[in-house]
Formats: structure tokens, C-alpha cells, sequence
């Protein structure tokens, strides 16, 4: 019989946030290993609990909630999304301009397959979300990566993206706040990207799913506010990390700007919604709670809240080590340290997380896995509490000792 091989249109498609290093962590697991798992930023095993009200909503609309819904989402979640953005300075947001997901990753992909054709350019930000990368591969495109700048506060280089731009440039993502690096973009970084996007008639999608998770004096800054009426935006944003809610899969995106310049592309995603049926119904339910009531992040991401303190202190303890520096996360949920590859003898980062894998039992993330151009960083989960924090990252520092030349 001959062989049943997978699509080539997977050829070039990675996630290594759940790739081989986590097969690896599974075996090790499957031998009576304790494996301490910082590699997916997924609150509900570090003891962090959905909203009570959340949860109490969603199970009062249970009943109601067994058949389809319309495929852009209900009509009372949609509601609540655009008029968050209302509220937000976006005073055009109507309920039309909402589509519900399965989480922004579904939305990503559902959004990508109706913009693209073969040979697009999509601008997107390295380090970045793999999904992103991923999704565009898969929807025929070619991901065109732009540096962010670590010496920066790793805010987007404007320069570098000017100079990727070419005829085949179709889009430019934006990932803010940022995941892996924790960065919170500068509003003239936000004004720039725009600018770019303004002059060369690019459409913007802006990742936003860590807006309320802000430390210090940190400020967000929707993109579509600043894209306005003559460019086309795409926010995305959802309860999965604000609101600890990751399997309710319950996110949006909100469209702006144009749109009237863009029917034809957003028939395409409604063609597309339709095929999916609907997002998960219950989780629907959660929106408009989560959005309107009390809001129960802030008990996190001020001093004293675990998110601001378990990201404070990872932040700290890494930079302790000889031959590792990380810049300050200013939000989301990670760090994303840089090691000494000269001093550690690191020429490959994925073997370089197997090998702490195997040695200390804890799984890390590389950073090539985050299309990052050089094997010189991981990125870290900080949502484990501070004591489990500290122990992990005194075993990573053990294990760097081992390689220190």
C-alpha cells in the first residue's frame, strides 16, 4: 500500500509552542516524570478561576444555548463588543462590524483564508505569535518577518518594515501588547506603524488579546483609533486571558476603517463564518458579563496581584544570571530572556530547551519557535506562583551553570 503522507501545504507550517519539545515533555511524563509546564500561556492550571458572575451567566444560559447561533455570534455578545469599543473613542463600531470565534485563533485563520491569495506578503513582527506566521503559510501567503527592537523596549523597528515592504505587500500584522517579548507599544510606535500602513495601503490586523494585562504605568493603544476612517483594521481581542477563561474559546474581531472599500473581502469572511456554523454558543454568553461587569484583572496586574507579581519577579531573577538579560515585560504573560550563546556554547535553541527538558524537568519555549532570527532566547510562562517561579527559574540557572564555558 503506499504511504498516506500529510498535505504539502503543511510543509512549511510550525508551532513549536505545542511541537516536538512538548512530545518530548509527554514521553518524559509517560515515564513518571514531573514535567513543570511553561511553555502555554493557559491560567486554569496555575490556579487562576474564571469570574464567578462569568460562570454563572453562562450556565443561566445554558438552556438556550443548544442550537446554532448566527454565524457572526449573538446578537447580545456582539453588542457588548462594539460598544466596548464605543467607549473605547471607536464611536463607529456598530454590531455589524463584530464576527464571534472559537478563540482569536480560529478568527486569525478564518480571516487570513478570506484575504489571501498565493504569493501575498504579510508583514508580521519577530518575534511573534507563531499562529500568525502559521495561518498565513497554511492561507498561501508568505510571512515577511520585521524585527522589534530589544534595545528598545522591543518595540517594532519602523525602519526595517519600510524596507520590507515590495509590490507583493498586502498586510501588516501588529501584536500588542506583545507576545512572547511582554512589550506594550509606545503610541508614536502605534502612530508609525499606522503611517506605514496609511502610505502603502496596507491592512492592518492588530492582536490585542493582552490589552488589559498592563503593568506599571503602561498604556494601551488600540490601533484602530489611530487608523481611523481611511484604513482598514482588524481587532482582535477575547475573555481567554483577561478573564481566565481559556476554553470558553470565546473571542472577536472588530472591523474598522473603510469598509465600504472592503465588501468584497468581508463577504469572504462572512462566507467563511457561515461554514463553521457558529462559535461555540456558551461561551458566547460569557461576552457581555465579562465586557460590562466588575472587573476582576485589576486584582492581578497591580502590586500585590499575582500576575504583576510573578512577572516582576521572573523578571528579576533572570537578569541575576550571568550571561542572561531580559528587558522588563510592561504586560501579557511571559518573558522572553536573552542568553549568552558564546559564553553557554548555545548554537541551536531548540536543543538547548531539550536538553533543559531532559536535565531539570521544566519545558520552555525556544525562540526560533517565535520566528526570531538568532537561537539566542526562550520564552517563560510566569503564571505559576512566585515560590514555584523561583524554583524554576534556580533550576534553570543550575543548568546554565553546567554549560558555562
Amino acid at each position: 500500500m503506499r504511504p498516506i503522507v500529510q498535505s504539502r501545504k503543511l510543509q512549511h507550517v510550525r508551532y513549536d509552542v505545542r511541537g516536538p519539545i512538548l512530545v518530548e515533555a509527554q514521553r518524559l511524563e509517560a515515564e513518571g516524570h514531573k514535567i513543570l509546564k511553561l511553555n502555554i500561556g493557559n491560567p486554569a492550571p496555575f490556579g487562576f478561576e474564571a469570574p464567578e458572575a462569568i460562570v454563572a451567566d453562562m450556565i443561566h444560559h445554558l438552556p438556550e444555548a443548544e442550537g446554532y447561533s448566527d454565524s457572526r455570534g449573538i446578537y447580545e455578545a456582539r453588542t457588548a463588543v462594539a460598544q466596548y469599543y464605543q467607549s473605547r473613542g471607536l464611536t463607529e463600531t456598530a454590531v455589524e462590524d463584530v464576527f464571534i470565534g472559537n478563540g482569536v485563533s480560529e478568527l486569525i485563520s478564518l480571516v487570513l483564508q478570506a484575504f489571501l491569495d498565493d504569493g501575498n506578503e504579510i508583514l508580521v513582527p519577530a518575534p511573534d505569535y507563531p499562529l500568525w506566521t502559521g495561518a498565513i503559510t497554511l492561507s498561501g501567503g508568505t510571512a515577511v518577518h520585521y524585527r522589534c527592537d530589544e534595545e528598545n523596549g522591543w518595540n517594532p523597528d519602523l525602519e526595517d518594515i519600510e524596507s520590507k515592504i515590495t509590490e507583493n505587500t498586502h498586510g501588516l500584522v501588529i501584536i500588542n501588547p506583545n507576545n512572547p517579548t511582554g512589550a506594550v507599544y509606545s503610541e508614536d510606535t502605534v502612530k508609525g506603524l499606522v503611517d506605514i500602513a496609511r502610505r502603502h495601503e496596507l491592512v492592518i490586523f492588530s492582536d490585542e488579546i493582552y490589552e488589559k494585562i498592563l503593568f506599571d504605568d503602561s498604556v494601551h493603544h488600540h490601533t484602530a483609533t489611530h487608523a481611523g476612517e481611511d484604513v482598514l483594521c482588524l481587532t482582535f481581542s477575547g475573555l481567554s486571558k483577561a478573564y481566565r477563561v481559556c476554553g470558553y474559546r470565546s473571542g472577536w474581531v472588530m472591523v474598522s476603517g473603510p469598509k465600504h472599500l472592503a465588501e468584497d473581502f468581508l463577504e469572504g469572511v462572512t462566507l467563511l463564518a457561515n461554514m463553521r456554523m457558529c462559535a461555540n454558543v456558551p461561551g458566547q454568553h460569557a461576552i457581555q458579563t465579562a465586557l460590562g461587569g466588575y472587573q476582576s484583572i485589576n486584582e492581578y496586574i497591580h502590586p500585590g496581584g499575582r500576575f504583576y507579581e510573578q512577572s516582576k519577579t521572573a523578571w528579576r531573577l533572570l537578569n541575576k544570571i550571568e550571561g542572561v538579560s531580559c528587558t522588563e515585560p510592561m504586560g501579557a504573560l511571559y518573558c522572553f530572556p536573552k542568553l549568552d550563546t558564546e559564553m553557554f556554547g548555545i548554537t541551536d535553541d531548540q536543543d538547548f530547551v531539550l536538553d533543559l527538558l531532559r536535565a531539570k524537568k521544566i519545558l520552555v519555549t525556544h525562540g526560533t519557535g517565535f520566528n526570531w532570527f538568532e537561537p539566542d532566547h526562550f520564552r517563560l510562562v510566569t503564571l505559576p506562583d512566585v515560590d514555584t517561579l523561583t524554583e524554576a527559574i534556580e533550576r534553570i540557572a543550575d543548568f546554565l551553570s553546567t554549560l558555562r564555558r
